[in-house]
Parts: structure tokens; C-alpha cells; sequence
């Protein structure tokens, strides 16, 4: 057994903990982690109209499931303004506000606190790595893949 693996005799539970905690670092470490890559964009954000496939079903970026070559996914903002936090809770605090119809890039998905039912949160990668309430952002295309 290597020494970074839990013994097969740990509880569900104690798994599940210890998966939570760790998940959490990395959310924590992400949120906090300036962006360097550049997403191929002029900064800003992408007009719904960009998102559009083209008439061999692939999109913009190359790909035929709506993803860009990065890995990130694109969603539209619901709600009216939606809080963009440093990690997927409630509490935790506001980077910057959303507005209603704005395209996101989405890096991932991720479980957190249910937000009106919906119990994923988006981290989105707009200029700064933010985490959204998935109950209001609309996907253009596919799903965004796990953190």
C-alpha cells in the first residue's frame, strides 16, 4: 500500500472527509491563484453570437462538443447580478458581480451548498478564477467537466 492511499478498512465516511478536505484545498488554492494563461481572447467577454457552431457541427474553438481548447466551457448569466465568490458557498466573499446575459468561461463544476436546488457552483475564469452559483448560469453547449 503506498503510503498516500486509505486503508481499505477507513469508514465511508472518513473517505468521504478526507476527499471533502482535500477538494476544499484545492478550491481554496485555485480561487486564490492568480490567472497567467492567456484564453485566446481579446479579455473581456465573448458575444453569445461567437458561440454558434459552424455548419460542420463544430464550434469556434475548434471542437465538436462545445468546448474550447483550453478545456473551458461557456455559460450565460440568469440572474439579474449574480455574486462571483472566492470559493462555492454562500459565504464566502464577493470577487465582482455578474449581470444578466453575460457569457462566462467555465472551467469546472464542483458540489457545494445548494443554491434554490441547484447544488453545483461554476469556476469561472473571466480575468480572475470566481466561483458562481450553477442555479444561474445557463450552459452554451455542454456541461462543464469536474474540478
Amino acid at each position: 500500500m503506498s503510503p498516500l492511499s486509505a486503508p481499505a478498512s477507513c469508514s465511508p465516511l472518513v473517505r468521504g472527509l478526507a476527499t471533502a478536505l482535500a477538494a476544499g484545498a484545492l478550491a481554496t488554492a485555485v480561487a486564490v491563484t492568480p490567472a497567467v494563461a492567456s484564453d485566446g481572447g481579446g479579455g473581456g467577454t465573448t458575444p453569445a453570437s461567437g458561440v454558434t457552431g459552424g455548419a460542420n457541427g463544430g464550434d469556434q474553438w475548434g471542437g465538436n462538443d462545445g468546448r474550447q481548447e483550453q478545456g473551458r466551457y461557456r455559460g450565460v448569466v440568469t440572474a439579474d447580478r449574480l455574486a462571483l465568490r472566492t470559493s462555492p458557498s454562500r459565504g464566502a466573499d464577493v470577487i465582482r458581480y455578474a449581470r444578466r446575459g453575460e457569457v462566462v468561461s467555465i472551467y469546472c463544476k464542483t458540489p457545494g451548498p445548494s443554491v434554490q436546488g441547484n447544488p453545483l457552483w461554476y469556476l469561472l475564469t473571466d480575468g480572475t478564477w470566481a466561483w458562481g452559483a450553477a442555479r444561474y448560469i445557463d450552459n452554451i453547449g455542454p456541461a462543464p467537466r469536474w474540478c
